[in-house]
């Protein structure tokens, strides 16, 4: 498979580029970005070719890896779904629900193959854990704490104007709704969402399952107190989510051989665009509550 990058910040240049240029199995065709200069310099870097016209890109892959603010994902998506190319998307999918939307049109009428990169559900030990629970069920609460300290530390992704201006919730809320949905079912409906210190947000969940869950979610947490957790507890007793051994260019890889047994096979993958879209309509209520609007 010939795929493209659409992107050049950090996250591209730490996981997206390295990861496909050191996949096996696919062909690293090119990378386009917004800065023509980053792209080059990018492209140059991996062996591959940079591309100046993005129509161009998508007209000589096959797919596309997406490390764009999620407001330019959603309508660079709709165009490379258009243009016949698949989807390896970046969380959130979109930052509102009607743009969300329009990606999960553009996929299903092009019929092309979507996966949505949520970190934790491409580590082995993590997706393990993720299936076992979800096939014991009879869970009664759930917690997941996601706190970073993006601007509290001394992060690459600072100055990312996106996450200053969406925060917390849809930056790390995404992982956590993508450990907790498969376990305790779909959200009937977000309870409660209050602010917390800096861009934290606690948002208690109402889950189809029977049980509630509880999400408290951080950006600027100090960064002695920076670190995931997720909690279940039930007729069974507690347990916690592992920690995913692998770094995120191995995880990314896997994601991409989902991508490519996705497109192979024609069964959408669990992470694909309109679970990224249930995800992005969740966090849009849960704004709603904080009193933002969700778009």
């Amino acid at each position: 498979m010939r795929i493209g990058l659409l992107g050049t910040g950090p996250w591209a240049q730490m996981v997206h580029a390295p990861a496909l240029g050191g996949h096996d199995g696919l062909d690293f065709a090119g990378v386009w970005g917004r800065r023509p200069a980053a792209a080059e310099e990018l492209a140059a870097r991996h062996g591959t070719r940079a591309y100046a016209d993005v129509d161009a890109l998508l007209a000589d892959v096959d797919a596309v890896a997406v490390a764009l603010p999620p407001d330019v994902q959603a309508e660079l998506a709709v165009r490379a779904a258009r243009a016949g190319c698949h989807l390896l998307l970046d969380k959130p999918l979109a930052a509102t629900v009607a743009t969300g939307r329009a990606v999960t049109e553009a996929v299903r009428a092009s019929q092309v193959a979507s996966v949505v990169f949520f970190t934790t559900r491409f580590q082995t030990a993590p997706e393990a854990w993720i299936g076992e629970q979800a096939a014991r069920g009879e869970w009664f609460t759930g917690r997941a704490e996601w706190l970073g300290a993006v601007f509290t530390g001394d992060s690459p992704f600072a100055a990312s104007p996106w996450r200053r201006e969406k925060g917390a919730l849809w930056d790390v809320g995404p992982h956590a709704l993508s450990v907790l949905l498969p376990v305790l079912g779909d959200v009937r409906r977000v309870s409660a969402a209050a602010p917390g210190p800096g861009d934290t947000v606690h948002v208690v969940l109402d889950h189809a399952g029977g049980a509630s869950a509880t999400l408290t979610l951080s950006l600027t947490a100090p960064a002695a107190a920076a670190g995931a957790t997720v909690e279940l507890r039930g007729a069974a007793g507690a347990t916690v989510l592992p920690e995913g051994s692998e770094e995120a260019v191995a995880a990314f890889r896997r994601a991409a051989d989902a991508l490519t047994e996705a497109a192979r096979t024609g069964r959408a993958h669990p992470c694909d665009a309109a679970f990224g879209l249930r995800v992005t309509e969740i966090l849009a209520e849960a704004q709603t509550l904080l009193g933002r609007d969700a778009g």
